[in-house]
């Protein structure tokens, strides 16, 4: 038997799966967790970690620890997403994490991966239940400040882009009004577009037949396109939305005010003011999507990057 870790740190929240295998090879998942730390509050603008973002973040993963210790990990992998790459105080934030992770696994610290190894990973954790014949897949994977569109198929992956634009960053960047103005909205569009333009020069996703999204916004997106009056994630694998309603679901929030959008039942605290941002940047997607490879429905999963890298763990 084998218990093993996965941390993944990304610009608005912190995330921890912990499995099981056992001789045979069955595999367990024994905890899964998501708590909004907003550490990359700022860091688009500065350059540089807040103080209180680290502080909110380390106290997250201090109780992580104690349940990675708790279950007897004995693997154990974090990585540190966007906002690290970008943060020029990044260090101050590895002094905080090497001293805690050390007390799960001696000598292990968060990793700083790359835009192409976070797409990898979580192109690897989306499609596992997924049936090959539905492949070509194109992944999405959107986070606060990145977004990773991975194309591939039952052989792994095909080409991959990492996109400076997120919930956060988009947010930060062009939503400032409650809600936002016409004038905010097409400036943020057209930031988005311009942003995701590298990824469709780069993936051929027009070989797609499947798009899977993943992460808090398109699970939140989905959980609010269903009527879902609490946020279950089991309602929430692998369903399925089509394009129309995914566009309704996507104008809807981005016209409602943050306390309208924190009224919804499924809707977590800690996404209320970027879902919006979210939004936009999921209908530039569909919108590219639907003209490239005719796709007319979106897969939403809730494993990810946080399974990609447990798999890899498990090799």
């Amino acid at each position: 038997m084998t218990v093993v870790g996965a941390v993944d740190c990304g610009t608005n929240s912190i995330r921890l799966l912990v499995v099981r295998a056992d001789p045979d090879g069955t595999r367990h998942e024994l905890h899964r967790e998501m708590r909004v730390v907003r550490l990359g509050q700022g860091v688009d603008a500065t350059g540089r970690f807040a103080d209180e973002a680290i502080e909110r973040t380390r106290v997250a993963l201090a109780d992580y620890v104690d349940i990675l210790v708790d279950a007897g990990a004995e693997r154990l992998r974090m990585v540190a997403t966007s906002a690290t790459r970008d943060a020029a105080n990044r260090d101050d934030f590895f002094a905080v994490t090497g001293a805690l992770l050390d007390r799960v696994v001696a000598g292990v610290n968060a990793e700083v991966i790359s835009g192409d190894e976070e797409a990898c990973l979580s192109y690897r954790g989306a499609v596992g239940e997924l049936d090959p014949a539905d492949g070509p897949f194109v992944v999405t994977d959107l986070g606060g400040g990145s977004t990773e569109v991975v194309l591939g198929d039952s052989d792994g992956v095909i080409a991959a882009h990492s996109a400076d634009i997120g919930c956060v960053r988009l947010t930060e960047r062009a939503l400032a009004s409650d809600p936002p103005t016409r004038d905010e909205i097409d400036h943020a569009t057209s930031f988005a577009t311009e942003r995701l333009a590298p990824a469709f020069a780069t993936v051929p996703v027009e070989r797609a037949r499947t798009w899977v999204g993943v992460a808090g916004t398109m699970t939140t997106l989905s959980a609010v396109g269903a009527g879902l009056e609490t946020y279950d994630p089991d309602a929430i694998h692998l369903s399925r939305i089509s394009l129309g309603d995914l566009d309704d679901v996507c104008r809807q929030l981005v016209g409602m005010t943050r306390a309208e959008r924190a009224a919804l039942g499924p809707m977590h605290p800690g996404r209320v003011d970027v879902i919006g941002g979210g939004a936009l940047v999921t209908t530039v997607l569909a919108n590219e999507f639907d003209r490239r490879a005719g796709i007319s429905e979106l897969v939403v999963s809730e494993h990810d990057i946080l399974d990609g890298i447990a798999a890899g763990l498990l090799d």
